[in-house]
């Protein structure tokens, strides 16, 4: 089994571009199945999950033409129903065929989903939205029958909390439903988006109408269409934390600062240098920096996804911080992982306290996540010694190569079996 090995205590200079983003790709590419004609999309991370989708893609019928970031995606003659246990149990994004299948073909059959095991992170809400929209659910041997007889009906849908898939699942099946749909307290994430969109330029009519507030007006068909993939704000938030770690200098290119705005702030003020441009950032970490608190929230706020990574940085940083969890209940499996490393996190309910040390030590870590394996990651970049960690294919699932970008700024990391 592939292990990374990472020679910490190495400052980190140089360039780097970041790639598409997964969260985006990933509902942009279930989107496809609306569209009457071919797809073209640019700027796709090569990642596992990526290719996950597109399996599930091709066996619902889709051709699926992949090269360098660009995909082709054509639609077949006939659509199938059913997304099978098999590959939607690797990834929990499969769930997202759901809404557009139904609005395609008023049946779907999709397994239950699986991925990260971070929290329970239950489907109800999708089921529910796309209930109050005409449809008949039920829940039979790890599947979800869907069916929309007469087609799915434009509603009014008021999540109990804010979804991030629930939301996208509801748009994609309200762009072919009859009647206007409005969705209240929804997500209103970049990569929701960046859905949208794409969903727009193929034909769809998708308005913002306030915050937390859509309106989705539903149309008769949707063409296909070009689109470029917005850049990663999770993979932009990795780099930024794992250069004011590791200490140097590294310029982050194609990137959106509008998008990690709440994570450039805090840097700052814990006293990294962060010089902000257009399509750029440069990060400089050249001293111990002070401790902060964290609050993960739904966008703009800080976001679950990067909190794993910050604890890393936070455990060297001087003086007590806190993160406290607020979306996933189980988002703290890396803590264990750290305390091997030396770190001092004491965890209260869905808070972490965190006393800074001077320094991590390197051992042998394993991550039980995406975003564990890039804490990891950071904290061997700034720990003393060889860090080693295993089970790096949940890494894999949404870094594209990060070994080779951390290598061409000079880090001491490798890939071995």
């Amino acid at each position: 089994m592939a292990k990374l090995i990472i020679e910490g205590g190495k400052p980190l200079e140089g360039e780097v571009k970041i790639s598409g983003s997964k969260n985006a790709s990933l509902p942009i590419m279930a989107a496809t199945l609306l569209a009457d004609g071919e797809c073209f999309l640019d700027n796709v991370p090569k990642v596992w999950d990526v290719r996950s989708m597109g399996f599930v893609l091709r066996t619902l019928g889709m051709r699926v033409e992949e090269q360098d970031g660009r995909f082709k995606i054509i639609p077949p003659k006939m659509l199938h129903y059913e997304a099978p246990y098999e590959l939607v149990r690797t990834m929990r994004a499969s769930v997202l065929v759901l809404g557009p299948l139904l609005a395609r073909l008023r049946h779907a059959r999709v397994s239950m989903p699986g991925g990260c095991a971070i929290g329970v992170r239950p489907v109800d809400l999708h089921l529910k939205g796309l209930a109050r929209m005409g449809a008949e659910i039920s829940i039979k041997e790890g599947y979800i029958e869907a069916h929309a007889k007469g087609g799915l009906k434009g509603a009014r849908i008021c999540f109990e909390k804010k979804s991030v898939g629930a939301t996208e699942n509801i748009i994609m099946a309200a762009a072919l439903a009859k009647g206007k749909t409005y969705v209240e307290n929804a997500a209103m994430e970049p990569e929701i988006t960046d859905l949208a969109g794409f969903l727009n330029r193929m034909g769809a009519k998708i308005k913002n109408t306030g915050p937390g507030c859509l309106e989705i007006t539903g149309v008769e068909r949707l063409k296909g269409t070009f689109y470029r993939v917005i850049p990663d704000r999770i993979e932009t938030g990795t780099f930024l934390i794992a250069g004011a770690a590791a200490g140097g200098e590294v310029t982050l290119k194609d990137v959106r600062p509008d998008h990690v705005k709440i994570i450039t702030d805090k840097l700052k003020k814990m006293g990294t240098s962060v010089d902000i441009k257009k399509n750029s950032m440069t990060v400089s970490g050249k001293k111990r920096l002070k401790g902060a608190e964290i609050d993960t929230d739904p966008f703009p706020g800080f976001p679950t996804d990067l909190q794993p990574q910050m604890m890393s940085l936070l455990c060297v940083c001087r003086g007590k911080s806190v993160v406290r969890e607020t979306i996933f209940e189980n988002r703290f499996m890396h803590i264990g992982e750290l305390q091997r490393m030396g770190a001092r996190v004491e965890i209260r309910g869905n808070s972490a306290v965190i006393t800074g040390v001077e320094y991590l030590n390197g051992t042998s870590v394993m991550a039980s996540d995406i975003r564990c394996g890039a804490a990891l990651v950071v904290a061997g970049l700034e720990a003393r010694g060889e860090t080693c960690i295993s089970r790096i294919y949940h890494i894999d699932r949404g870094y594209e190569k990060i070994e080779d970008k951390f290598k061409s700024l000079g880090a001491r990391i490798k890939r071995t079996s």
